[in-house]
């Protein structure tokens, strides 16, 4: 009687925590990556204050939903028009269904698609709507640097649609995860088809540190030990595969892709995913935003003979954007005067003055081949910069400086 008693009871309290085990993950949604994956509201729960400064970096406004607060561009009257041609126009339009692009072909509605999402937002913004389970892309973007709104890239001048489907390479690169539709529906259309509900914004802390439902679980639980458990550190990876982590959307999109990048995790080696871009020579006097730059700093002497990596220059947790004197304290950590004299113009310029330049003499901002913002006034390109990261000397940037100097 007495062993009976027991069973009823274990079975009760098995029973009652089965109850509030299920309770507990019906209240909190699963990742659309897994179980293995805790999102990045269960980081900040720990990490709050690298989770916070996150949310001003680039990673984390690579893909957000549009809204007033995400758009940059202006909706106010005569502010919200871009001019494709005399007949042909697009107003950025607030309603109260949402927020729209619409196109005017001699003065009557053509088309009106709403801002689904906003891809981008450092140097500029692009926009995305949904068609049913399909990506595409608003034909106009908002550019920082001219504050206006202009034609998006990869557009041709004068023409206006909204059929550039967005591919699930976009989404790798710009977002922390998004799922495709099964293989017979995505026949049924030229445009990949995803799962709308699986979308994960921006790239997020589980994309350089992989799955961290376990470690956020093991912390949780064990809240003395410090030493972090099942989760990737970054700097505990060998400098090969830490590159990797970063070259998964800084290693450039000409190389043919094996599988999506989405499978990849920290510690992982890149080439099992896409194919190194050897057959390609690097090109130092012209840059795309989507390059590759880490090619073009594996080729660097500073690169070569040191141990450097991105992480040597570059916090992901923290916007660290227009802070030049971060950066040239950066360059100054390795490059003192005790151990060099700046460089050979030394005897020429001011060291001063090299010291606060280095970054646009060694590492200059060329202009992007791919990201073309048509001015409305001139009709003509203005320069959207990015900077190289094949640091050396670059004798256009020298002359540059000393015609500066010799005003």
């Amino acid at each position: 009687m007495r062993y009976k008693k027991i069973n009823i009871v274990t079975a009760i309290g098995a029973i009652m925590f089965s109850v509030v085990y299920l309770q507990c993950k019906s209240s909190k949604p699963a990742d659309p990556r897994g179980d293995l994956y805790a999102g990045a509201v269960a980081c900040s729960k720990c990490h709050s204050n690298i989770y916070n400064t996150y949310l001003h970096t680039a990673h984390y406004v690579a893909t957000v939903a549009a809204t007033v607060n995400t758009i940059h561009g202006s909706f106010a009257k005569n502010f919200n028009v871009f001019n494709f041609s005399p007949s042909q126009k697009i107003i950025m339009e607030k309603r109260d269904s949402g927020l729209f692009q619409t196109y005017y072909l001699n003065g009557k509605v053509a088309e009106s698609r709403r801002f689904d999402i906003v891809l981008g937002g450092v140097k500029g913004e692009s926009y995305l709507y949904w068609k049913g389970n399909e990506l595409y892309q608003l034909p106009v973007s908002y550019y920082a640097k001219q504050n206006q709104w202009l034609m998006s890239p990869g557009y041709m001048p004068g023409q206006v649609y909204f059929n550039r489907p967005i591919a699930s390479r976009c989404m790798e690169c710009h977002s922390g995860y998004i799922a495709g539709q099964p293989g017979e529906v995505q026949r049924l259309t030229a445009a990949e088809q995803f799962d709308k509900s699986s979308l994960v914004m921006s790239v997020d802390c589980e994309r350089c540190h992989g799955p961290g439902a376990q470690h956020a679980a093991f912390q949780t639980n064990n809240p003395r030990v410090k030493t972090a458990k099942f989760i990737t550190s970054f700097s505990s990876l060998p400098r090969a595969r830490r590159l990797d982590v970063c070259g998964v959307c800084h290693s450039g999109n000409k190389s043919p892709m094996l599988k999506p990048t989405f499978g990849f995790k920290p510690g992982d080696t890149l080439a099992n995913f896409k194919l190194p871009d050897f057959a390609r020579a690097i090109d130092t006097g012209h840059l795309d935003v989507h390059g590759n730059q880490v090619q073009l700093l594996q080729s660097s002497k500073c690169f070569i003979n040191s141990k450097m990596d991105c992480a040597t220059c570059h916090n992901t947790h923290q916007n660290q954007r227009d802070n030049t004197s971060f950066y040239i304290q950066k360059c100054l950590d390795c490059h003192s005067a005790a151990n060099h004299n700046f460089c050979k113009m030394a005897n020429t310029l001011n060291a001063q003055f090299i010291k606060s330049n280095c970054i646009q003499c060694h590492m200059p901002a060329l202009p992007s081949g791919v990201i073309i913002a048509p001015t409305i006034a001139k009709g003509t390109s203005a320069d959207i910069l990015v900077h190289t990261h094949h640091i050396a000397i670059y004798p256009q940037q020298v002359k540059k400086v000393l015609a500066f100097i010799n005003k």
